[in-house]
């Protein structure tokens, strides 16, 4: 053949929109250049005509003859033009916007993720708790704290009130009873509770406890108080909220104060749990706030 067709090279999707793209700033760039030779003839015949026909006097602002303004701020108008072309258009052009919609979309993604975990994570608690709950239904598992108005029960790892009832209270209640606790709780104190079983939840697996049982787990925990027909969780914050899911009864001290704190006891949900006895205390020399004995059973 005397002909050949001239065979185009293939060009992929990525190639052609880096043409469009360099095609485009260099329209951009024409425009502001034009810009610019319009304001500089436009600035000059300003100038001309103020000098030619000498239009002064009444038109002048702040002293200023009435061109300079012009131009002042018709070269503002090009600076805006010229910030937009090399600036705005190159970093936050199309490109910018797709990168931080993606950045926003792959932080909600990761934000459900967690989300997603956590509640997994929960219902299996959940799930293995009452598994062994219904295994071991003789057990009267009991939640005991002191909690403030609104639900704070310390800080720092230290309770935040003395209320000498609340502990003569505590001790009658769970003498001879297994404690179960959380790492802080048991390290908060000066040493095991005496005359009843401690034993502490942690996720340390070469933690040792003096006169106390360790394990990994609250499901291991209620196992070694297998025995004991009512067992005690006496804290912290995240144990009360694993616990109260498969909790029979909580015995609760409310004390009548808010306070600032860094560790809650969970909202008590009445419509699981039924009010069954109260009893009021009031503020003295031995308690730093009124308070009130009050008993919890799941309906």
């Amino acid at each position: 053949m005397l002909f050949k067709s001239k065979s185009n090279p293939n060009i992929d999707e990525e190639q052609i929109k880096l043409v469009e793209d360099a095609q485009k700033r260099v329209k951009q760039r024409k425009r502001l250049f034009y810009h610019f030779s319009v304001m500089l003839f436009g600035i000059a015949t300003l100038l001309i005509i103020n000098i030619l026909f000498k239009i002064k006097g009444d038109i002048k602002p702040y002293d200023i003859p009435w061109s300079y303004w012009v131009s002042i701020f018709w070269i503002l108008i090009l600076l805006a033009h010229a910030y937009n072309v090399y600036i705005t258009n190159r970093f936050m052009g199309k490109d910018w916007e797709k990168e931080q919609i993606k950045k926003l979309v792959l932080k909600q993604e990761l934000k459900i993720s967690k989300i997603k975990n956590e509640l997994e994570k929960e219902a299996r608690i959940k799930a293995e708790s009452e598994l062994f709950k219904q295994n071991n239904y003789k057990n009267l598992i009991t939640l005991i704290a002191a909690v403030s108005e609104n639900n704070v029960i310390g800080k720092d790892n230290k309770l935040i009130w003395y209320l000498s009832d609340d502990l003569k209270h505590f001790k009658e209640l769970t003498k001879g009873h297994a404690v179960i606790m959380g790492r802080k709780t048991f390290e908060s104190m000066p040493k095991a509770l005496p005359n009843r079983t401690n034993i502490v939840i942690t996720r340390k697996t070469d933690y040792v406890a003096n006169d106390a049982i360790v394990v990994n787990s609250l499901n291991q925990a209620l196992e070694k108080a297998v025995d004991d027909k009512q067992p005690f969780i006496i804290g912290g914050g995240e144990i009360y909220s694993l616990a109260i899911k498969i909790a029979d009864r909580i015995e609760l001290t409310r004390v009548h104060t808010d306070l600032e704190g860094d560790a809650y006891f969970p909202e008590i949900d009445h419509s699981i749990w039924e009010e069954v006895s109260r009893e009021k205390r009031l503020k003295d020399e031995k308690h730093d706030y009124d308070f009130t004995f009050v008993r919890y059973n799941k309906k």
